[in-house]
């Protein structure tokens, strides 16, 4: 397979590279593409070096495959050519993710919407696809008609520059100096900051209204009705979700349980001991959705809570975009 990665030195992009190495995928030729300002660097794939080009100076041309890793803007711009040069196009950005003739996939969900003549593919967003991975079973036995969402979630969500912003900021606090902020809108260290993406006329932003318009699409539960706040905490990495859902029958414990306990790549956590929960620390580097803190709901007798927690880079980015990839081809027997 030939395979090139669009923004290849960003966060999303690295962990492509290495999630590409320990799925054994086979690969005839790979393209790290990113900006003038990375263009000549070296990276390694499976110990062997590997230049960082740009699109300018290679190109699409016989590709199988973009994974892309950029943002919304370049994904729009470089998808006419990675069209024209009859490459399937999986774009991590939110480019196309509403579009209604893109498929929008979690391939543990709704994996038969790759069964599509659409060269492009969209990847959900990133604590989109942790919630409707913990919920996924549960869909399953019965409609899901409300969620109310609390996302907890890592600086590197930002990328990079996120994750280094927390590093000089804590630094700076050790060392007793002032740090004035520039990737986020308030000092992140010892802080939380409930406002992610930017504001919409209702008062949401647009991290937040993700979660049902995305999650709608994906379960295929267009009624289905989602308020959610999103907060941006001082983790390094791994995204949290408190969520509280309400089904359309009634449903016992166990059966929720159940439905969670056997949905794949997820692990339910039933256990009471704090070591166990689901913990940014011990989910971090994975791509298992880890799920614990079931109850019934005191409010309402078809509604549970739950807690989950997901590796953002890994199954809310880099691994959803490879699992997408492979089950697209053998799909279309390629």
């Amino acid at each position: 397979m030939k395979i090139g990665i669009l923004g290849a030195t960003g966060a999303v992009g690295t962990q492509m590279l290495k999630c590409l190495e320990e799925r054994k995928i086979k690969i005839e030729e790979l393209r790290l593409f990113a900006s003038e300002r990375s263009k000549g660097k070296t990276v390694y794939f499976n110990n062997k070096p590997m230049v960082i080009t740009t699109v300018k100076d290679a190109g699409f041309e016989g590709l199988d495959v973009v994974l892309g890793a950029t943002s919304a803007d370049l994904a729009r711009h470089y998808a006419p050519a990675i069209r024209s040069a009859q490459a399937l196009f999986i774009d991590n950005s939110s480019a196309f993710r509403m579009d209604p003739d893109i498929p929008l996939v979690v391939p543990e969900i709704n994996k038969e919407d790759l069964q599509t003549d659409s060269l492009i593919i969209a990847n959900p967003n990133c604590s989109t696809i942790i919630g409707c991975m913990a919920i996924g079973g549960i869909r399953k036995i019965s409609p899901i008609t409300k969620m109310i969402v609390t996302t907890f979630q890592a600086v590197s969500g930002a990328g990079n520059p996120g994750l280094n912003e927390l590093i000089k900021e804590r630094k700076a606090s050790y060392e007793g100096k002032n740090y004035t902020p520039s990737v986020f809108p308030a000092t992140i260290d010892a802080n939380c900051i409930p406002y992610i993406g930017s504001f919409t006329e209702n008062g949401y932003t647009t991290e937040e209204m993700k979660m049902q318009n995305e999650g709608r699409k994906i379960l295929h539960l267009p009624n289905l009705q989602v308020t959610c706040t999103c907060v941006r905490v001082p983790v390094f990495r791994c995204h949290s979700l408190s969520i509280n859902f309400v089904t359309k029958e009634k449903l016992s414990k166990e059966e929720v349980e159940k439905a969670i306990t056997f949905f794949p790549n997820v692990k339910y956590l039933d256990i009471k001991e704090p070591e166990a929960y689901p913990m940014p620390l011990t989910t971090s580097d994975s791509d298992i959705v880890t799920v614990g803190r079931l109850r019934e709901d005191l409010t309402d007798e078809h509604g549970f809570s739950l807690f989950c927690c997901g590796d953002q880079l890994r199954k809310g980015a880099a691994t959803n975009a490879i699992q997408i990839m492979e089950e697209y081809f053998r799909k279309h027997n390629l």
